[in-house]
């Protein structure tokens, strides 16, 4: 049913007004507001919905469907989504997969076309998107935007299939979202002057600022591994018009605790004006992205959430179009099963593949930052045992090694410090962008046996610790699961700790694990194909 009326003071974040009004819907569209008086202190608030303004869905380990159950509790009514993650690993026939879910719910998901897959040539994907298969997806108006532009080198030095991509979405007339991790200056400027309108990766006020007065969005993250909100949240008041909210990569356990709606009781929390917090949350995404979402206003969808005060926004009811999707906390939309698509070509590997012939008087590592995707180079001294370079947990120097999924091939090795594991290993095939199975621990007999618990479930997350084995099987595409999104949090959470009681310290440890294969993003990452500097985008030796 999508048709109803509500009593509540009604906020109007844009005309930076308040008052106690009676709001009419029929058929999911707003039909009358009646305007009853002052803002009354007693009665519950209406806004326009959240609005996660840039976000991987498969990074939540859920499907679509089961994505927008868990976010409508916390007052979510859309979210612009980059396919990328599937993309990487099936194409088309992945967006596609994402798109006719995402169909199934009542949420409002809007997808970009993927503009980087795979994210660089040192890398092996399982597909490659070129400006022709891309414009299918514009054609098709399976995609609204052309997603992040990770490659800013391509754009500064004009490469010729990266102009392909940029000139399609402007001939569609569609926006292009950004990525550019530390550009400020006259290299923003040349970035945005591409047709680049927005970027999520700041990492302070100054290259925030530089990119904002280029012309470009701001969005201020906040995921499980990347967090940015305490740095950038003064930009809320003093460009309120530029700023968006986004999660980027959030996994399950951290979506049932809370959404954008955190972020708003934060932002208020500081000080921020609460006109211009709900303007960044709910209503810049839809002018931005000219999303077709409700703004409260007569003639509207019904997108919106009863939150019981401006300070904490707790969620009483959501609507997704007229219809109530979540009351109390409590998912009112029903739970569907998909039908698994996934691309796993590999064979198991051994305790020799993952051997390190002694060279050399010391070693790269890569040294992981906590609730950062930036990471370090440091040289050490190896650990050398029976002329072979081992992990050396005492110094937290662990073994990392990324196993090509999509064809039999040798690991690639490396080692890593800041994850403080004293024993086992942790694997994953969510490893960011290509998803190859990426795993890190203190011996190589238990790196191996991750690898090959993760091959023998054709996807997923695990932990192994002594004989121990704690898996999370991840059926669809090796990246989410098809059960249900609590089930989903309560064992992500158990295998969260049972990381942490192997010794990590780390906030988030799968989720940063995910990301030491991206290598977009400085300093030193680990692809299939060996270890690389991103900032001079090249290989380098593991020995020097």
């Amino acid at each position: 049913m999508n048709t109803g009326s509500i009593i509540a003071n009604l906020v109007k974040p844009l005309e930076r007004q308040i008052c106690l009004a009676e709001v009419h819907w029929r058929d999911g569209m707003i039909t009358a507001i009646n305007r009853l008086g002052p803002e009354d202190a007693n009665r519950s608030y209406l806004l326009p919905g959240f609005i996660d303004a840039h976000v991987h869905i498969e990074s939540s380990m859920l499907t679509p469907c089961e994505f927008a159950r868990i976010a409508c509790r916390h007052g979510t009514v859309a979210t612009v989504s980059d396919p990328h993650e599937i993309a990487n690993v099936l194409g088309l026939e992945g967006i596609q997969f994402m798109c006719d879910n995402a169909q199934l719910t009542p949420m409002q998901i809007f997808f970009g076309a993927p503009s980087c897959v795979p994210a660089t040539p040192f890398e092996t994907a399982g597909a490659r998107l070129e400006s022709e298969q891309l414009e299918v997806l514009f054609q098709n108006g399976l995609t609204s935007y052309l997603s992040e532009m990770m490659n800013y080198p391509g754009v500064l030095n004009n490469d010729p299939q990266i102009m392909a991509k940029l000139a399609l979405a402007k001939r569609y007339g569609c926006p292009v979202d950004g990525h550019a991790p530390g550009l400020s200056g006259e290299d923003a400027r040349r970035y945005a002057e591409a047709g680049i309108s927005t970027d999520h990766e700041c990492a302070t006020l100054a290259e925030a600022r530089d990119k904002l007065a280029a012309g470009m969005s701001i969005l201020i993250r906040e995921g499980s591994a990347a967090r940015n909100f305490d740095e950038l949240h003064p930009l809320i008041s003093e460009y309120p018009e530029q700023v968006m909210f986004c999660s980027d990569d959030k996994h399950p356990d951290d979506l049932v605790a809370g959404h954008i709606n955190l972020l708003a009781a934060r932002a208020v929390a500081l000080g921020h004006s609460v006109f211009d917090v709900l303007r960044c949350a709910c209503i810049n995404p839809i002018d931005h992205y000219r999303l077709p979402l409700g703004q409260l206003t007569i003639g509207d969808r019904m997108d919106a959430v009863e939150v019981e005060n401006l300070k904490g926004f707790s969620p009483i009811s959501t609507w997704l179009g007229g219809q109530k999707a979540a009351q109390h906390g409590t998912s009112l939309l029903t739970g569907i099963k998909p039908v698994a698509i996934n691309r796993f070509d590999t064979h198991s590997i051994t305790i020799a593949d993952l051997e390190i012939a002694a060279s050399g008087r010391k070693i790269r590592v890569i040294k992981a930052l906590d609730g950062d995707l930036f990471t370090h180079e440091v040289l050490h001294k190896p650990k050398v045992i029976n002329e072979k370079i081992v992990p050396d947990p005492e110094r937290d120097i662990l073994l990392l090694t990324v196993v090509n999924r999509y064809q039999p091939a040798k690991p690639a090795l490396a080692f890593i410090e800041g994850f403080g594991l004293q024993q086992g290993a942790l694997a994953s095939s969510v490893a960011h962008d290509s998803h190859n199975i990426i795993a890190v621990g203190t011996d190589a007999e238990s790196v191996c046996r991750a690898v090959n618990s993760i091959i023998a479930a054709q996807g997923g997350i695990v932990a192994v610790n002594n004989e121990e084995i704690e898996l999370l099987p991840l059926p669809v595409a090796g990246l989410m699961s098809d059960r249900d999104g609590d089930w989903v949090a309560a064992h992500y959470a158990k295998l969260d700790a049972i990381a942490k009681q192997m010794g990590s310290s780390l906030r988030a440890p799968f989720m940063t694990l995910s990301f030491m294969a991206l290598l977009v993003i400085p300093d030193l990452k680990l692809s299939d194909q060996g270890l690389f500097d991103g900032v001079r985008f090249k290989f380098k030796s593991l020995t020097i």
